[in-house]
């Protein structure tokens, strides 16, 4: 049991990577607060060992606050929720870009904030952000907005990567490729031509198919585990080669 006596937190967790990450850490031993918007996702986790669920929406900085301080111990966090974006910047609107900023980078921001003091109490921990291939490490088209935000992410975990690196506080950021998620599915299904969208999304993975939930997941669980105890401040592309 690679994360025996482990509590983690994880945002985002009633579908796609979130869940697979769940399901993963809580295999592994470790005790999993999955949290959602969305409280129906949530009911899929009833039965489930080592798992239990809160509702959250991580765009209230109070909610957030609220729900890590009620936690006795959090040795990891995957800050899992997201949202992306179409277009480049001439149809980037002022909404969308406010929106993604919040929900992508300063939830983050404000969950590692909150989870920071309760880290150094217990003499460590490790933080895990969601980032993408397309960020810092690679601009896609019609992205204008989601590459930025990730972008940012990628800076946020350096940042405090370097703030708490002699404190016992790790912090890292995976950048996946394109993976075979609900969302994505429903971004598919928005364009004229979802069959040629999904051809699309799959001609652009070297790999020549898209990523499953399953296989980013196992990333997850190193950087929970005292495995990754070396790393911190990094971006572990999960990509099928794009970045090749």
């Amino acid at each position: 049991m690679r994360l025996k006596n482990k509590i983690a937190l994880v945002t985002a967790a009633g579908q796609g990577i979130g869940r697979a990450s769940v399901l993963a850490m809580a295999a592994e031993g470790a005790q999993v607060v999955a949290t959602d918007v969305n409280p129906e996702l949530l009911k899929a986790y009833e039965g489930c060992a080592n798992v239990t669920t809160a509702t959250l929406d991580v765009t209230n900085k109070a909610a957030i606050t609220s729900l890590i301080s009620g936690i006795p111990r959090i040795d990891a966090i995957f800050n899992c929720a997201g949202v992306v974006h179409n277009g480049s910047i001439q149809q980037a609107t002022d909404e969308e870009w406010e929106f993604a900023f919040a929900l992508n980078v300063r939830a983050q921001f404000w969950a590692c904030q909150a989870v920071v003091p309760k880290m150094l109490q217990a003499g460590g921990g490790s933080i895990i952000n969601m980032s993408s291939v397309c960020s810092s490490l690679k601009g896609l088209p019609n992205r204008f907005i989601y590459g930025t935000t990730k972008a940012a992410v990628v800076g946020l975990t350096k940042a405090i990567a370097a703030d708490y690196v002699r404190q016992g506080i790790r912090c890292n950021c995976i950048a996946p490729g394109t993976v075979d998620t609900p969302s994505l599915a429903t971004r598919i299904n928005s364009y004229a031509d979802p069959i040629q969208a999904r051809k699309d999304f799959v001609a652009r993975q070297p790999m020549g198919r898209l990523a499953q939930a399953e296989e980013i997941a196992p990333i997850i669980v190193y950087l929970a585990s005292d495995e990754s105890i070396f790393a911190t401040g990094q971006v572990f592309a999960v990509d099928g080669g794009m970045m090749i």
